[in-house]
């Protein structure tokens, strides 16, 4: 299994710099066909990048987003529920290709695909993978056939499965391979992804990370390698906006230290909530995000100062942040989490509160604006200090820091990245 070292090694052909905010004209992609792969469909209700991503290209080009495609299991049994709309648009022969926005279209492939993570052994899983794709490539032509696309550029987000064989298969024009989480660290992925992502990153001819190292990481093996910063829904996250307090807040007492996003048992360390809620009786944590079976069964929820509100409409998140006191994010600092870029920090400072969160790779940008912790144990006392040093004059700092982050500013970079490869001129 490859594992990214803590200390990632630099290399001089990846392109590492960080985005600042442009004040110039960019250059873009004009009139291009693209098409977005990856593990999220847009009926999703929840935010993704490549949706961020793949509105923005449309400005300029025609985007097509296809859906993953369903497991034969799940479309037989209707198992899982999250992916009823595309069981139903295949069984109840609905339209499969679905305006979303101008120029930009979502399909649903009318395929099913085969289970194959469970074998043992990578390269039988490889020879299903292969039969899988011919499916879901052969989709996605008829797709584009429909829709006039042609000289296709591919923008794989995250996916070593169903996106490894694109490239032979469909040939476009450009391949992007968009590394945002480090898929290798999960159970379920390891096995065959620590084998094949890094054959998918060296044939790639463009790989674009939200990290700087998951940049580097990517750079060891591809030197066409590009640091593309992430976005955030500024709009969304506008501290200048009315921002009501949320029913089911309004009973809580202050200090209320808060958390947005999932509760992922890979990802969150239950002991420092617990050590937070055991040691300040008189502080209210709040954790809003759906939980996972772990976090389900957990005596967090027999702790009276421990509040969990479940999963929110996006346009609610904002705020929850606003009647927090401190915001954070109390991860562990493991393979998973070591070079996956923290959306929410960004959100958290973007409404100008103060942030403390676990010191990884990922967070050294974040470090002029938050309180790091090394250690499980300082949580604490980083939140005493962040509650007594807050002000006015820091609150606009972190807004100001996060306002670089935009979504507009990561596809520059992106169109950057793509004219590095020769294969396109981007002009203005």
């Amino acid at each position: 299994m490859t594992i990214l070292n803590s200390s990632p090694r630099s290399s001089p052909n990846s392109q590492q710099r960080i985005p600042e905010k442009v004040q110039h004209p960019t250059p873009v992609l004009r009139n291009k066909d693209i098409v977005v792969v990856g593990l999220q469909p847009w009926y999703f209700p929840m935010g993704c990048n490549a949706k961020d991503i793949a509105l923005l290209l449309a400005e300029h080009n025609r985007v097509i987003y296809v859906n993953i495609p369903v497991k034969r299991k799940i479309f037989l049994t209707n198992s899982d529920p999250k992916f009823t709309p595309h069981i139903d648009a295949l069984k109840k022969k609905q339209e499969l290709i679905r305006p979303i926005g101008p120029n930009i279209w979502e399909f649903y492939p009318d395929c099913v695909i085969d289970s194959a993570n469970w074998l043992p052994f990578t390269g039988l899983f490889q020879v299903v993978n292969y039969f899988n794709s011919l499916r879901y490539a052969r989709e996605i032509k008829k797709a584009c056939k429909q829709l006039g696309f042609r000289d296709i550029i591919i923008f794989n987000d995250n996916d070593p499965y169903n996106g490894f064989y694109l490239k032979e298969l469909l040939k476009p024009s450009l391949y992007i391979y968009y590394l945002r989480d480090f898929l290798q660290g999960f159970d379920y992925w390891k096995r065959h992804t620590s084998v094949i992502e890094p054959q998918l990153i060296r044939k790639s001819d463009l790989v674009v990370a939200n990290s700087t190292y998951f940049a580097e990481y990517s750079s060891t093996m591809n030197p066409r390698s590009w640091y593309i910063g992430q976005g955030c829904n500024l709009e969304a996250f506008d501290p200048s906006k009315a921002h009501p307090l949320p029913q089911d807040m309004q009973s809580i007492s202050r200090p209320i230290i808060g958390y947005i996003g999932a509760l992922d048992s890979s990802r969150l360390d239950h002991d420092i909530l617990r050590s937070i809620a055991t040691e300040n009786p008189d502080w209210n944590i709040v954790l809003v995000g759906p939980e996972d079976e772990k976090f389900l069964q957990s005596d967090l929820h027999n702790l009276p100062n421990i509040h969990f509100k479940g999963r929110k409409p996006f346009d609610q998140l904002a705020s929850y942040v606003k009647a927090f006191d401190v915001c954070i994010n109390p991860q562990f600092n493991n393979t998973i989490t070591r070079g996956n870029y923290p959306l929410k920090i960004d959100e958290y400072l973007a409404m100008g509160k103060p942030v403390v969160a676990t010191r990884t790779v990922a967070m050294k940008i974040f470090e002029d604006h938050t309180y790091l912790a090394d250690q499980p144990g300082e949580y604490t006392g980083l939140i005493k200090k962040a509650l007594a040093a807050n002000s006015q004059e820091k609150a606009n700092a972190r807004i100001s820091f996060a306002q670089s982050h935009s979504w507009e500013n990561s596809v520059d970079e992106l169109y950057r990245a793509i004219e590095s490869t020769g294969k396109f001129t981007t002009e203005s």
